[in-house]
């Protein structure tokens, strides 16, 4: 992406940060943006429009967590943010990888979209800790918790790109 300042971005542009249509479209109507935090403010109006099939779709754009092979394939809009956002699971063991892996496939069957945790700043182990709690939660709160985290990623999204 390029350097911001007073600009709009682009509906692709928007869709790496959160891959809703609705919420892209919602703050491609606010721009252009003069400040960070009118970016900020819009995707926070837009989140707040949101219904859960909004929030299932921008869920989808997601790889599971430790899916590298995911990240490059299937996710090229929002891969690189994902990969580096993910930087924490490099240090993890073999074990960690494999229960969230095994905890990705009973999440997912469970709840019917991907685990979504912002990796940013957590270790492995910390996401494990998250996952096995959440496996606990109804769908409804669920739904609630992800779409926080979701809120949460596109944040840091915006502040990664917006002088990149």
């Amino acid at each position: 992406m390029s350097p911001r300042s007073a600009l709009t971005y682009t509906r692709e542009e928007l869709l790496a940060l959160c891959g809703s249509t609705c919420w892209a479209s919602i703050v491609e109507g606010c721009a252009p943006f003069a400040h960070r935090d009118e970016l900020h403010a819009a995707a926070d109006e837009a989140f707040d429009q949101l219904d859960s099939d909004d929030w299932l779709q921008a869920f989808a754009h997601h790889p599971r967590i430790g899916d590298v092979d995911s990240l490059r394939e299937r996710f090229a809009a929002s891969g690189a943010l994902s990969e580096s956002e993910q930087a924490g699971l490099g240090e993890a063991g073999e074990d960690v990888v494999a229960e969230l892996a095994s905890g990705n496939v009973r999440y997912e069957a469970q709840f019917g979209f991907v685990f979504l945790i912002r990796a940013a700043g957590r270790s492995a182990a910390e996401m494990l800790e998250h996952q096995r709690r959440r496996l606990g939660n109804d769908r409804e709160s669920e739904l609630a918790e992800a779409a926080a985290q979701q809120r949460e990623i596109t944040h840091l999204r915006i502040d990664q790109t917006w002088n990149a």
